[in-house]
């Protein structure tokens, strides 16, 4: 099996024993100058395959009967043709030793940072010990004081203490009320604790802040409940219903607060008498009070469809409370006795 070479060199035979065979001396001639003046293919073949007799076979005496080739070009040396592969040598030799380099000075960075490591672990272990007590301990100390912020809610917009109203009550009554009192602040028009107990008390002092007002109360068992009502309270003569349909009643008995607006089917929102406080109506009143508001009784009501309000239908009185809302901050007017 030939070679690479033999057979490039037997195609180039049998080429130039073809144009020797039909070439005259002036194509010679020509031939000679061409491959002097710009180093033809045939030049350079010649250099490196032997010369090829008239007859088709090969001459033992290589380049007898040719005339010497001249020097090649520059650009066709050898030697710049090994110089055209040297950029690629070049570039991995300049890449392997800048990598181990850059190698070298990362392991040396890392060795150094170790050791500088250990050894501020060899000399003082125990003030690393303080220092991460310490730092535990501040830790502990800022998670029990966000805790603590966290429990702790916005102050209520209340102008006097309630016996009844906390943060979840405050929050979820605020969100129930009329948009019109959004963002109001809460009086304190009337308390048992602080004008006595008395119906007609509470109906005077209703009349010192128009406009929609709550009434809350509970029963000993620690239930709180109440009613949206309109103020001032206006009492009859006889029972006649009055109010609007933004009246509802709440109560905290089972649980979570819970809210119960009117149904629609009657509008017997609340009855206001010099010696009764009744709320809804229809089968049951869902919230009343007598004259000395020191008894109560509660059931399910048609106005509400709410169901019993405290723990027990009847129940003793723990305290009264009637609250106004009011653009401004101080309400002066408000008597304090």
């Amino acid at each position: 099996m030939y070679t690479l070479k033999d057979k490039v060199a037997e195609g180039l035979s049998r080429l130039f024993s073809d144009s020797s065979n039909h070439s005259t001396p002036s194509d010679l001639s020509q031939a000679s100058l061409y491959s002097k003046g710009s180093s033809s293919l045939y030049s350079i073949f010649s250099y490196i395959t032997p010369s090829v007799s008239s007859g088709g076979s090969r001459s033992k005496d290589h380049g007898s009967h040719l005339k010497p080739i001249e020097s090649l070009p520059i650009r066709w040396k050898y030697r710049k043709l090994e110089l055209q592969d040297e950029p690629l040598d070049s570039y991995e030799d300049l890449i392997i030793p800048f990598t181990n380099e850059k190698l070298v000075r990362v392991h040396e960075v890392k060795k150094k940072i170790s050791e500088d490591s250990d050894n501020k672990q060899t000399i003082s272990p125990r003030g690393e010990d303080k220092d991460r007590t310490s730092e535990r301990s501040d830790s502990d100390e800022f998670q029990d004081t966000r805790e603590q912020r966290s429990s702790i809610k916005p102050p209520l917009n209340l102008s006097d203490e309630s016996v009844f109203i906390t943060c979840d009550l405050y929050e979820f009554l605020v969100s129930s009320l009329p948009n019109i009192v959004k963002g109001c602040q809460w009086m304190l028009l009337y308390s048992t604790l602080k004008h006595g107990i008395s119906l007609r008390t509470l109906i005077r002092k209703s009349a010192e802040l128009p406009g929609p007002c709550l009434l809350i109360t509970g029963d000993r068992k620690g239930a709180v409940f109440g009613a949206m009502l309109e103020c001032p309270l206006k009492p009859t003569l006889k029972r006649k219903y009055q109010g609007t349909n933004q009246t509802f009643v709440f109560t905290t008995v089972y649980g979570e607060p819970r809210l119960f607006r009117p149904t629609g089917a009657n509008r017997y929102y609340y009855i206001c008498l010099n010696d009764l406080l009744a709320v809804g109506g229809g089968g049951n009143f869902a919230l009343c009070l007598d004259g000395e508001l020191l008894t109560g009784s509660s059931g399910p009501s048609e106005t509400f469809g709410n169901l019993c309000l405290a723990h027990n239908e009847d129940f003793d009185l723990n305290n009264v409370e009637l609250w106004g809302f009011t653009h401004a901050s101080p309400y002066a007017s408000i008597e304090s006795n």
